[in-house]
C-alpha cells in the first residue's frame, strides 16, 4: 500500500456527513440573511401615471409584495385622486422600466437576482431623477427610474399610445437589456 495516492475520490461516510451538515449549515445561515434583509426598509419612488407624473416617495420593506406596496399606495400617496379613492390594488398596475410587474414578486425578488428591464435596473427602486424624456432615453446610463402605477382601465383605453405602447409583461428568465428597437432611430 502507497499512503501517497490520492484518494479523495473515493466514497467516505465521515466526509460526505461532514459535506452534509456544512451544506445545512449554509442553508440555514443563507435563510437567516434572506429573512433579515426582507425586514429592511427601502424607499420606492413611484408616479401616479394618468397621462402625466404625479412623484410620490413611500418606505416598504423589500420583503412586502407589489400588491401590498399598491395597498398603501392609495391609503397614503394618492388621496388626492377621486378616481382611486374607491380602487383596489387589483384594479393597478405597478410599471417599472417598461415591464408590468405581477402583484406577486416582491421588491426583494428584484434586488436578490438583480433584475434588469428594458431601460434600467428593476432593481432600484429610490430614483433620484425625474421620469425621463426619450431623447434622453437613448443615452441610459444604467440609472433606475421611478416605477409608474396605473390604473389597468386607463392603461386598456391608452395601450396603443407611447409610453404605454413600450409596456410589455414582465418574464422572469428574459433578458431585456438593451433590446428597445425603436431608440436606435434617434
Amino acid at each position: 500500500m502507497d499512503p501517497t495516492i490520492d484518494t479523495s475520490f473515493l466514497p467516505d461516510k465521515d466526509r460526505e456527513a461532514e459535506i452534509a451538515k456544512r451544506k445545512t449549515e449554509l442553508a440555514a445561515e443563507w435563510r437567516a440573511q434572506q429573512e433579515r434583509e426582507k425586514n429592511e426598509e427601502i424607499t420606492v419612488a413611484f408616479a401616479y401615471w394618468d397621462g402625466s407624473s404625479h412623484r410620490k416617495n413611500l418606505k416598504v420593506k423589500k420583503g412586502n409584495t407589489i400588491s401590498q406596496f399598491l395597498t398603501w399606495a392609495i391609503e397614503v400617496g394618492f388621496k388626492e385622486f377621486t378616481e382611486l379613492r374607491t380602487c383596489v390594488s387589483e384594479n393597478l398596475m405597478f410599471v417599472k422600466e417598461d415591464l408590468i410587474i405581477p402583484h406577486f414578486y416582491t421588491f426583494q425578488d428584484f434586488i436578490v437576482t438583480k433584475a434588469m428591464g428594458k431601460t434600467g435596473p428593476l432593481y432600484e427602486f429610490d430614483a433620484a431623477g425625474d421620469v425621463r424624456i426619450r431623447q434622453d432615453a437613448a443615452l441610459d446610463c444604467g440609472e433606475a427610474h421611478p416605477a409608474k402605477v396605473v390604473l389597468r382601465s386607463w392603461y386598456e383605453k391608452n395601450k396603443h399610445i407611447y409610453p404605454a405602447s413600450r409596456w410589455e409583461p414582465f418574464v422572469p428568465n428574459k433578458k431585456y437589456g438593451r433590446t428597445i428597437d425603436d431608440l436606435s432611430t434617434i
